[in-house]
Parts: C-alpha cells; sequence; structure tokens
C-alpha cells in the first residue's frame, strides 16, 4: 500500500540521523524543502509578471499591481479553506483509511468548485468594487480587463492547491515543485508572446497578461493531474472514481476546519495590507521603504511557511496513528527547526540592509536617499521579529495537523489586529516615531502570535491522551 512505501523511505531517509528526534528532522526537512522552493517559485512567477507589466509603462504597471492585489485576496481565502485537506488527507494516512483518503480529495474538488463561484462573481465584477473603494477613473477599466482574461484560472488554481495538498500530504510534494519549475517558463513565454505580440501572436498586453496567467494556471492543474493519475503509488487512489459522489459529512468537514484558517490567512494579509495604508500616510519615501521591507520579509517567510505545512502533514499523520507523543514531536522539531532557520535572514537584514535594500532602490539617485534610510531602520526591526514570526506560522500549521483551527484563528485576529496595528497605531502616531513605530507595532503583534499559538498547541498537546487521542475521520466505506 502507498503507505507501507512512504514510510520504507522516509525511514531510509531519516536513517543517518538515528534516534526518534533525528528522523523525525529528517522527515520534516525532507518534506518542508520542496515546498519552501515551490513558495519561492510561486514568487518568481508574480515577479515576472511585475517585471515585464513594468515594460509597458507606469499605467499598466499601476494598474496590473491593483489588479494582482484584488486578485489575490479572493484567492487566498479559498486558499486558506482549501488548507484543511492536507491535515485530513494526512490523518488518514495515518489511521491507514485509503479509502478516505480518496474521498477527502474528491470533496476537496468539489468544495474548490464551490468556492470558485462567488470567487469568480467578484473577480468579474472588480470595476465596480474598485470605484466604491475610491480607486482612480484611468486604472480601473485596465485592471477589469486584465482580470476579465486572468479569472478563467482561478478554478484550475484551486484544483491544483487541493492535488498539491495530496502529494504533500504523502511526503511527495517534488511534483508540484516540478510543475511549477516548469510554470515559471510556460508564465514568461506566455507573458512575452501575448504582451508583446511575439511568436506571430497578437499584441494584448495586461489582457494577455491575464491570459497567459489562467494558461498557466491551467496547465499546472492538468499537468500535477496526470501525474497523479498515472503515477505508480497515487494511481491505485483512483481520486476521480464516483467524482459525482456527495460525501456532505467530509464537504462540511473541510469548511468546519478551513473557515477559521481562512480568516487567519486574511487576518495577517489585513495586518500588513493596513500597515501600508498607515505608512502611505506618512509619506511616499517611508510607504517605499515598507514596501521594500515587506518584499524582503515575504521571501524569508518562505522558511517557516514551508515548514509550517509540512509541520501540519507530520503532526496529522502521528494524530492518525494515535501517537501523541509523536505528534508533539513533529511540532516542537518544526518550531526548533523553523526558529533556527529564521536567524539567517534575521542576520542578513541586520548586517546587511543598506545592499539588500539598493537591490530595489537606486542608492545612486539622492532621491532615493530618504526611502534607503527608512527601508534600512525597517529591516532592522524585521531582522528582530523573524524569529517571532516564524513561530507563530508554524505553531499554526502544527495546529492544523490536529485539526484546531477555531480558537487559533481568534488568537491570531486579537494578535495581528488588537495588540499589532493597536501597538503601531500607538507608537507611530502617538508616539511620533512614524514607520518604525509601525513597525515595532507588526513585531508586537507577531510575538504575541508566537507566544499565543505555541501556548495553545503546548495545551492541545496536553490534552492527548494515547487511549484517547481523538480518530474523528470515519471509516465507512465509499
Amino acid at each position: 500500500m502507498p503507505w507501507t512505501q512512504e514510510t520504507e523511505e522516509n525511514a531510509k531517509a531519516a536513517r543517518p540521523f538515528g534516534g526518534p528526534w533525528g528522523r523525525e528532522s529528517a522527515a520534516l526537512i525532507r518534506l518542508a524543502l520542496p515546498i519552501i522552493l515551490t513558495g519561492l517559485a510561486e514568487m518568481a512567477i508574480n515577479a515576472t509578471d511585475i517585471v515585464m507589466m513594468g515594460w509597458l509603462g507606469p499605467q499598466a504597471l499601476a494598474a496590473g499591481i491593483l489588479g494582482g492585489h484584488f486578485y489575490a485576496f479572493v484567492h487566498f481565502f479559498a486558499l486558506g479553506v482549501l488548507a484543511a485537506v492536507a491535515p485530513m488527507i494526512a490523518q488518514a494516512l495515518g489511521a491507514r483509511q485509503f479509502r478516505t483518503v480518496r474521498r477527502s480529495v474528491r470533496q476537496g474538488l468539489w468544495v474548490a468548485l464551490t468556492l470558485a463561484l462567488p470567487g469568480v462573481v467578484l473577480v468579474l465584477n472588480t470595476r465596480p468594487i474598485l470605484e466604491l473603494l475610491g480607486q482612480s477613473a484611468a486604472l480601473t477599466p485596465l485592471t477589469e480587463s486584465y482580470l476579465d482574461a486572468r479569472v478563467w484560472g482561478y478554478l484550475p488554481g484551486l484544483w491544483f492547491l487541493v492535488l498539491a495538498h495530496f502529494c504533500s500530504a504523502h511526503s511527495r510534494p517534488r511534483a508540484v515543485l516540478c510543475v511549477t519549475l516548469v510554470a515559471i517558463a510556460v508564465n514568461a513565454l506566455g507573458n512575452y508572446g501575448l504582451m508583446f505580440g511575439n511568436f506571430g501572436l497578437p499584441r494584448l498586453e495586461l489582457v494577455g497578461a491575464g491570459i497567459s496567467s489562467a494558461a498557466v494556471q491551467s496547465f499546472a492543474a492538468t499537468a500535477l493531474l496526470v501525474f497523479v493519475l498515472t503515477d505508480r503509488r497515487f494511481r491505485r487512489y483512483r481520486i476521480l472514481a464516483r467524482i459525482w459522489r456527495a460525501d456532505w459529512a467530509r464537504y462540511r468537514e473541510i469548511f468546519r476546519v478551513g473557515l477559521p484558517i481562512a480568516g487567519t490567512v486574511l487576518a495577517e494579509i489585513g495586518l500588513f495590507l493596513g500597515s501600508s495604508l498607515l505608512l502611505g500616510w506618512l509619506g511616499e519615501a517611508q510607504l517605499a521603504a515598507h514596501a521594500v521591507a515587506i518584499q524582503c520579509a515575504a521571501i524569508a517567510y518562505m522558511i517557516p511557511y514551508g515548514l509550517g505545512q509540512a509541520a501540519t502533514v507530520r503532526v496529522g499523520l502521528a494524530v492518525g496513528t494515535r501517537d501523541a507523543a509523536g505528534a508533539a514531536r513533529a511540532g516542537w522539531t518544526a518550531l526548533v527547526w523553523g526558529c533556527g532557520f529564521m536567524v539567517l535572514p534575521a542576520l542578513v537584514f541586520w548586517l546587511w540592509a543598506r545592499p539588500l535594500a539598493g537591490v530595489f532602490l537606486d542608492s545612486a539617485d539622492p532621491a532615493n536617499a530618504a526611502a534607503l534610510d527608512f527601508a534600512v531602520a525597517f529591516l532592522g526591526i524585521a531582522a528582530v521579529f523573524q524569529l517571532v514570526d516564524g513561530a507563530q506560522c508554524i505553531a499554526n500549521g502544527a495546529l492544523r495537523g490536529l485539526k484546531d483551527t477555531r480558537i487559533p484563528m481568534l488568537l491570531a485576529g486579537v494578535s495581528y489586529w488588537l495588540v499589532g496595528y493597536g501597538a503601531a497605531l500607538v507608537f507611530g502616531f502617538q508616539f511620533g516615531w512614524g514607520g518604525v513605530g509601525v513597525w515595532i507595532g507588526l513585531a508586537f503583534g507577531l510575538a504575541t502570535a508566537a507566544f499565543a499559538l505555541t501556548w495553545r498547541f503546548i495545551d492541545r498537546l496536553r490534552a492527548l491522551r494515547p487511549a484517547r487521542l481523538p480518530l474523528s475521520i470515519p471509516q465507512e466505506g465509499v
């Protein structure tokens, strides 16, 4: 069976480390590394879009970024809900309930379709929403045309996520990485041809970028589906068998577990979007510096993101086997490795802040001097909160492996908004510290979230007993 073969492979890979903690570390890193690289590859796809939009001119770039932010906000909600599929599959694998794995994947595809319907409607009505929010009348038609083309890749993108969770739960995320790396090239070629009229294609500018993005998402979903249907181990699941058959209990469980995850994701994204609004009140130089620091922090965030995803799977597998000690070991191993790895970007931000900011802002231009100084200050604070940012992300991932999402959502929401945003307002404006005060407030919020979510994980571990470990996945037939 697939579980037996995966277990044997993991044991072979972990053997040089020795001991349960060493084996857990090896399995964690083996799983997390491709996920981290996949996240960086996805950022590369987005960076390619931004660079090529810039070649069209500042107006096209502004419209494209505005559309990208709107699309991402809608997309991240669905991404959060579908994140529930990973722990459900992992727990089923740990319990050796292989038919349950197939049902979870099928209902994940159903939930993706359900989420796509309102998501597509929202994206197709971009213009009135942006006009209501007071956006530029010159940009909204361009943004609308871009999203009208891009929206056709929305559902395939969600199906890709479900299949990616299926692969990752089996500790085989490399296929997802390979597909994403190929997608970078496909996206670049598509943009070059459709945006600028090369390869004999019409010049469609932003519309071409939207078509290219939709095509890339469809390609990625199709390629990963073909892999899953033909791979020797995965094809035994026959994940598309009886795809039309409803499993309403599992369908509802995905929403029950996933909606709080979506709420947490939107709360964190909203915190940083809200901080951008605060920096906008302080002037262009501080806002530009903020954008630089946020981009650097986002790249570094891929490390705890990947480890958090891996922690979800590892903890979920242990829960499925009713191994309370293994669940604790998986979570703590991820936290220790995550905090250790985050020392590296912290040192880079602290020691090389100015050269790093110079990658984004021309240091030879006197007009950028103020923005560079602010960016150096913001990166110094970002260096300090790298550890807590990593800890809160990974603790959240470990809790998802336990399918504990509602209380963590409340803890994260209070930490981000009541503590973090509140402190940013007080330090930035009441104390008059400006952008530095806003960033200190963000650090306070992330530190509070790290403490609260880690405490929650400890509390949940105390509640686990080998004889009482919840096996919440039903065993009914297909």
